[in-house]
């Protein structure tokens, strides 16, 4: 019987022996952290975070804008009023949560944007590539015959 599997197959059975995962020291740990917090994955859904948790901020009176308006949604409502300021859905901007947000977006930006700042700075300071000698073996090659006016326009406002 002709198998498909590699030599070293297991035979199906998962052998819990034979597979050891590395050991990730604090070191390791803090390496991986970084990395997930630097991916433009985790930017992209830590923006849009950002913007689902600035929604209760347009919805409910906010301390800094309308204090009177967090007032009087005490007056109406002071049972459902005392769980949302518990939850500091009255200071949405300046609350633990929405500052945990913005500041891991920040360092998010920063390790995404830095190493990729660096990379793009070293190619514009490099000197440009070389013109290949043979341009009618690229692809896109094109020639185009002018006529002698043309030919004559088209010099005299290379001099220029």
């Amino acid at each position: 019987m002709v198998t498909s599997r590699p030599s070293d197959y297991a035979g199906g059975e998962l052998d819990e022996a034979a597979i050891k995962s590395p050991e990730l020291g604090v070191i390791g740990w803090g390496r991986w952290l970084w990395r997930q917090l630097t991916s433009m994955r985790t930017a992209l859904m830590l923006l849009l975070l950002l913007a689902i948790a600035a929604v209760p901020g347009s919805i409910y009176p906010q301390r800094s804008a309308d204090p009177n308006g967090v007032t009087q949604f005490f007056q109406a409502q002071p049972e459902l009023a005392k769980v949302l300021d518990s939850i500091q859905l009255f200071d949405v901007y300046s609350s633990v949560w929405f500052s945990a947000i913005y500041i891991l977006l920040f360092i998010s930006l920063i390790g995404c944007v830095v190493p990729r700042t660096l990379v793009h700075a070293k190619a514009l300071l490099a000197p440009p590539v070389a013109t290949p000698s043979k341009l009618s073996r690229m692809p896109s090659f094109a020639s185009v015959k002018l006529g002698e006016k043309k030919r004559a326009l088209l010099i005299e406002s290379a001099r220029r």
